[in-house]
């Protein structure tokens, strides 16, 4: 080999490198490992400090973490014991607090340890690791895991552009207009147009009725004169701008919600935005605060006395749309009516035992459960004239109440154009404050803000003011006295994490448009786990397998082979941890394929060797020859691979994505490997004058006369292939192909039983819960877990992109596995909304026909025979359709 000396160095500094990146991975897990450690042992010591002010006495009680989380433990009852009510309230709401955010305590505890290892007493950084980085440096260099991995959340998010549209606009209510808006949104299900464009072809780029539709205050100056076809490019800048803006928006939300390595981008698809949170806890949280707008509003409001009589007529409105006539004369009270009158069966009017209205703009309250109804009343123009054109009902917590089964409803009162005296772009700042064990809100105001909220406290003392966010009344406060320094506070019972997330949005601002949810990927710690575990068994598994069969076949020669798959399976580790790619399940698939395709190259070299050696050449010809003539077989077999898994990378998304990047790194670097390292091994065996022997007596010659004359049974199997592609192009065609939620859309989730199920039970019970509509269900067993663990996909409300709709088939599942008295736990769950699952099948479909030119040029390319090239696609199109059909055939079996 003559150039052994430049090839050796090569490979020592790519190791070298490969080492140094790899370093921070183990630094990183060190340091974590000490931090939960000291995590675990200083919690009963910080809870403790945490009661020294409240009561000294507690310092002295001997107690564990677990009496902490237990709230039968002796430790509540010596609480409950107290004589001091106030004390023992404190103390339970630090109890309560430590239970109930058990988890982020440890984390808090664990940042407290990092800290400390990171910092000096002066508050300089510390440098921990080869004198250079810090902890936090050496995370951002370590081996990214998927979520699929170690758990957590994956999002994407489509902003409407729909409502951008809208609001530019100004609410335009035109027939015309709104028509095109809705064909518009139906059509982008099946379209990769945008929907600006799809709005466009529907409304008729000809004309100019788009400028007196969209010639508001905000863009009469730049649309103006201009057509239809102007007034859309004009369109097509405001949405850019929208969708950077409420990019910007989320980014600033996410950074704030104190989640480890967060990730958000944007994708090549217009208003489309990826959001990654690794390892949360709480993914409901997460996704009120993506998808909420931060539409804050000041409102004026009736008290209910003012608006009482309104009661009378429309309660008697609908009385006489359901056909009945009777007596609903309220007169000055309500008593006990709730039976006899349709209003007052879903609102339960707020007033006192003798009739009379309560003071305050609080209505009546409602179950939850009825507020699909009491909203068609609210949305009935005859229903809603029976009150002061002024009144505007939204909902709201009922203060102090913990379970929220009901809501409270409030009486706002229309001012101005809007409706409300301010919005939230007055605020200018916002956190979270705690008063008396009490979290609330804190807002300071600019100068317009605080002009417009002194006149209007000063106009309202002895009345209340709400503050809604998103349609939903925070709080209502009753004004005492006039507020002239633009500060105020927000309470609404929230927990710590709910005013953190108010005080988030607010100084992050509103979006311009509502981001919803499109696709989701939730995954638990233990599933993550378990996908850790079971990749990891998976790729020892087929390591050894393949370690053995080398040295048993090759001998010496598998030995060398195997020193070099080992270097192989090390690089793909260091090019990830240095391109900072993202470690998913997949790409240990990619990892454990490669395993194999670097061998089959050391396959074929040692294969040529033995023919050389067969034929009378001596040891050091046959290796040199062999390995000439094995070069091109190797490079055409994995060029093709290589450029087949570009293609993947370039059109795939999520797990297609995380195989397609191991197995470009895996093909680079087991090539390197396969073909110089075991080079380089056998060369120095051969300067040293060292034997080297590639079989063993028992596979020496093995195979050498084996003769199949497959060209002569062709026929044989032109017959069966046809047959079985006739068979699968029926079952095609009748059957079809069960089509994961990736490509028809849907929801899925992995839950996990404490023992075995009736799968067809589970079915019938959550199709009644659905709606009639049957869900799939299928085992999906996670190892070391008793029981039984179920995979169930249902379509149901998947076309409706909000959280309401998300949080009520996630509840309907709830319900139809209660009702079923089954012990449970949901391990994941995943979301793939219409227009997602649209792109993914056109992804696919554009990889496979991409795949068969790029094959068929390169072959072409290569050979100088376009023959050959029509052949290979044909064998390959060929393997396409037997696979489908085997699909298919096997689809309910």
């Amino acid at each position: 080999m003559k150039s052994r000396k430049p090839i050796l160095y090569l490979a020592i500094t790519f190791a070298l490198v490969c080492l140094y990146q790899l370093s921070f991975t183990w630094k990183v897990n060190n340091v974590d490992k000490a931090a939960s450690q000291y995590a675990s042992e200083n919690l009963p010591k910080n809870l403790k400090e945490k009661l020294v002010e409240l009561d000294s006495t507690l310092v002295e009680l001997e107690f564990e973490t677990e009496d902490v989380l237990d709230p039968n433990s002796q430790l509540y009852t010596y609480l409950d014991s107290l004589s001091n009510d106030s004390i023992n309230e404190e103390l339970n709401k630090i109890f309560t607090n430590y239970r109930n955010n058990f988890d982020n305590i440890l984390k808090d505890l664990e940042k407290e340890y990092i800290q400390k290892e990171s910092m000096f007493d002066d508050g300089t950084t510390k440098e921990i690791f080869l004198g250079m980085y810090s902890y936090q440096d050496c995370k951002e260099r370590e081996i990214n895991l998927g979520l699929d991995l170690k758990g957590g959340m994956n999002v994407t998010l489509e902003v409407s552009v729909k409502d951008v549209l809208i609001s530019l606009s100004g609410k335009n209510n035109d027939s015309t207009f709104r028509t095109a808006l809705k064909t518009a949104e139906k059509n982008l299900e099946n379209s990769q147009i945008s929907f600006v464009e799809l709005f466009s072809n529907e409304f008729s780029p000809d004309g100019n009725e788009l400028a007196s539709i969209f010639g508001t205050r905000t863009l009469r100056d730049k649309i103006q004169g201009k057509n239809n076809a102007e007034v859309i490019k004009v369109i097509n800048s405001e949405v850019t701008d929208a969708v950077e803006s409420t990019f910007d928006i989320l980014r600033s939300r996410i950074d704030r919600f104190g989640v480890t390595q967060p990730n958000i981008q944007k994708t090549n698809v217009p208003g489309r935005i990826i959001v990654e949170l690794p390892g949360i806890k709480d993914p409901d949280r997460a996704k009120k605060l993506l998808q909420s707008s931060a539409q804050l509003e000041f409102w004026e409001t009736f008290e209910f006395s003012e608006i009482v009589k309104g009661y009378d007529l429309a309660n008697s409105y609908l009385v006489k749309k359901s056909g009945f006539e009777r007596d609903t004369t309220l007169s000055d009270t309500i008593v006990d009516q709730s039976a006899e009158l349709p209003l007052f069966q879903i609102l339960i009017p707020s007033v006192n035992a003798q009739g009379q209205p309560y003071p305050g703009p609080i209505v009546g309250q409602c179950f939850v459960k009825d507020t699909s109804k009491l909203n068609t009343y609210f949305n009935d123009e005859e229903f809603m004239s029976n009150f002061s054109p002024d009144v505007k009902f939204v909902y709201g917590f009922i203060p102090n109440d913990k379970v929220r089964e009901k809501l409270c409803v409030i009486a706002l009162k229309k001012k101005g154009i809007n409706g409300y005296v301010m919005d939230g772009g007055v605020i200018s700042d916002a956190f979270q404050v705690l008063d008396a064990g009490e979290v609330k809100v804190s807002m300071a105001m600019n100068s317009d803000g605080t002009n417009i909220w002194k006149n209007t406290t000063g106009s309202n003392i002895g009345k209340s003011v709400a503050i809604v966010l998103d349609g939903f009344a925070k709080s209502w406060p009753t004004v005492n006295d006039e507020i002239p320094s633009g500060r105020s506070e927000i309470s609404g019972d929230f927990s710590v994490n709910e005013g953190q997330d108010l005080a988030n949005v607010l100084k992050s601002g509103k979006l311009p448009a509502p981001a919803h949810i499109t696709q989701e990927a939730i995954i638990g710690p233990s599933l993550g786990q378990d996908s850790i575990d079971s990749g990891l068994k998976s790729f020892i598994i087929a390591l050894l397998i393949v370690l053995v069969y080398m040295i048993f076949y090759y001998y010496g020669a598998g030995l060398v082979s195997n020193a070099a798959l080992l270097a192989n399976i090390f690089f793909i580790f260091g090019v990830l941890s240095s391109l900072g790619a993202v470690l998913t399940l997949p790409g240990i698939a990619g990892i454990v394929l490669t395993i194999g395709m670097s061998v089959d190259a050391n396959v074929l070299i040692y294969e040529r060797i033995r023919e050389e050696l067969a034929n009378g050449k001596g040891i050091k010809l046959a290796i040199e020859d062999g390995y000439k003539s094995a070069y091109s077989s190797i490079i055409d077999a994995n060029v093709t691979t290589l450029l087949t898994g570009v293609i993947l990378f370039s059109f795939g998304t999520g797990p297609i994505k995380g195989f397609a990047t191991t197995l470009i790194i895996g093909i680079i670097t087991s090539l390197f490997s396969a073909i110089f390292i075991t080079r380089l091994i056998i060369s120095a065996r051969m300067k040293k004058n060292k034997s080297m022997s590639f079989s063993i007596k028992l596979t020496h010659g093995a195979f050498k006369n084996l003769n199949v004359d497959f060209i002569g049974k062709r026929k044989v199997f032109y017959v069966l292939s046809s047959g079985l592609i006739l068979f699968g192009g029926y079952s095609l065609a009748t059957k079809g192909l069960n089509y994961g939620i990736d490509f028809v859309g849907g929801r899925t989730y992995i839950v996990s039983f404490n023992e075995d199920v009736d799968k067809d039970k589970v079915v019938d019970g959550l199709t009644t819960v659905f709606n009639g509509q049957a869900p799939s269900v299928s085992s999906f067993n996670l190892k070391g877990q008793t029981g039984e663990q179920l995979k169930i996909t249902t379509k149901y409300r998947i076309d409706e992109n909000n959280l309401e709709a998300d949080n009520d088939v996630k509840a309907k599942l709830f319900e139809g596995l209660d009702n079923m008295n089954y012990s449970y736990s949901v391990e994941s769950q995943e979301k793939v909304g219409p227009t997602i699952a649209d792109d993914i099948r056109d992804a696919a479909l554009w990889s496979i026909i991409f795949s068969l030119i790029v094959i068929f040029l390169y072959i072409l390319v290569r050979f100088k025979r376009w023959q050959f090239s029509l052949g290979a696609v044909v064998a390959v199109f060929h393997d396409v359709l037997l696979v489908l059909s085997i699909f298919s055939i096997l689809y309910g079996i």
